[in-house]
């Protein structure tokens, strides 16, 4: 019987590419407020956050009542970059944790008034075709 090895076929030897190379540690976005407290780039980034809710009059602050079910809120931490890889920007996003609301005590009605400009586009466009 003829075999691999009397003919001396041999699978080739892999030989692995094990070169590594030091790459530079890129900052990552905390997990917790005590983390981005530390930053002073992610201090301006929550102060720049509130201040527009409160500008815009988004949220309001209340005092706990004990009747009412208050929505507690988290900060959500995002690193914005250019297409490069550089850092554009550090955003933070507060949030409600709307799940610790319950319908007919805490709301009434959901409705959200949104249009999409291509939306707008559309009726408009059909409305000027059909005359």
């Amino acid at each position: 019987m003829t075999t691999r090895a009397k003919n001396n076929i041999t699978k080739p030897l892999q030989k692995l590419n094990l070169h590594t190379q030091k790459t530079i540690s890129q900052p990552t976005a905390p997990t917790s407020v005590s983390q981005a407290l530390k930053d002073p780039n992610w201090r301006q980034a929550m102060s720049d956050e509130y201040n527009a809710l409160v500008r815009n009059g988004t949220c309001e602050l209340v005092p706990p009542d004990g009747i009412s079910n208050l929505v507690g809120c988290k900060w959500i931490y995002h690193i914005k970059r250019h297409s490069d890889g550089s850092i554009d920007r550090f955003k933070a996003r507060l949030v409600a944790k709307g799940f610790h609301q319950r319908p007919s005590v805490d709301y009434h009605e959901t409705f959200s008034p949104i249009v999409k400009p291509t939306t707008v586009c559309l009726v408009l466009s059909i409305a000027v075709s059909n005359g």
